[in-house]
């Protein structure tokens, strides 16, 4: 059952519609628009201008090996390198690889680095769960992913990529939904005030299938929400099918080198496929190369960014 709308929140759909009624029939028409919620079913897809067009970047998880251990092997600042080296447009900084509490001043200076490179901050992501019920978790979950918007808004990110969270072992599937809805709600709305958008990845959990994903694209009310399509994560029969089922809604994309549909073997990724579901989506933004396989991952890197970018072309 759809949960009563919050105030000031609404449907991206609902969001368009209002402010289509305010020019069209002025203030009595968008009043009544808000007062009758639509019906529960997907939110429209992501209406866009001109024909698909694609940005490469790359996610500094691919770069997780490098840049952990005592000492790290790599920086930061030696990603972003590698970043400008391969051609690329843009840079994922994935927050875990950040010190536990970057300054503003390291965050300006990346910030810097990545400017006089060339190169956008296309993104960054946060790790978080959102089915814990009211209480301290619930508390710092949404707290880390708000202190996350802010670094983003100074490091010029325009999407961070977060997780919906997991059913816990004393909740009903519906219960870890509501819960999930409620937490991206809280974060979007603060979200928005500092022009970022929250992207949710198809990451196991409640977003194990694409029918679970739009249940809570559905559900969620902001027009600074959208999806991550992850091209790894769906373990399903047809991976590719509800790939395409989800791009209408997407504000980012990461692709994997190989995918496992459930039952078969894993792969290697079709990248003329992805890029044909994207187009036909019509998706205008980033692709990022998330890089999970062995190899040393700067080599291995270069050389899919530049099968990406043939495949995509």
């Amino acid at each position: 059952m759809r949960e009563q709308q919050r105030p000031g929140l609404v449907h991206r759909r609902d969001w368009f519609h209002q402010a289509a009624g305010v020019a069209a029939a002025g203030t009595l028409a968008a009043a009544t628009s808000l007062a009758t919620p639509s019906p529960a079913r997907g939110i429209e897809p992501i209406e866009r201008s001109g024909k698909s067009k694609f940005k490469f970047s790359l996610a500094a998880y691919s770069y997780r090996d490098l840049l952990t251990g005592k000492p790290p092997k790599l920086t930061l600042a030696d990603f972003i390198d590698d970043c400008a080296k391969f051609g690329l447009e843009g840079t994922e900084l994935t927050s875990y690889y950040f010190p536990a509490e970057p300054t503003g001043e390291f965050l300006r200076d990346l910030k810097r680095q990545c400017f006089r490179l060339g190169l956008d901050v296309s993104g960054t992501a946060v790790g978080n769960d959102f089915c814990h019920p009211p209480g301290e978790r619930r508390d710092k979950e949404i707290a880390n992913v708000k202190s996350w918007i802010e670094r983003a808004e100074i490091l010029g990110a325009p999407v961070i990529r977060i997780f919906s969270g997991n059913v816990k072992s004393d909740q009903s599937a519906e219960d870890a939904h509501k819960l999930a809805v409620s937490g991206m709600e809280e974060c979007c709305d603060f979200a928005g005030k500092h022009g970022v958008t929250l992207a949710l990845e198809n990451h196991g959990g409640l977003t194990e299938t694409a029918d679970g994903m739009l249940a809570l694209v559905r559900d969620v009310r902001s027009p600074w929400f959208g999806v991550n399509v992850d091209t790894g994560n769906f373990r399903t029969a047809n991976p590719y099918g509800d790939l395409a089922k989800i791009a209408p809604y997407a504000v980012n994309v990461q692709v994997k080198v190989v995918i496992h549909p459930r039952g078969g073997q894993r792969e290697p990724t079709d990248f003329a496929k992805l890029a044909a579901i994207l187009r036909d989506a019509g998706y205008r933004g980033y692709v990022a190369l998330e890089f999970e396989e062995k190899g040393d991952p700067r080599a291995e890197c270069a050389k899919y960014v530049d099968r990406m970018r043939d495949a995509f072309a």
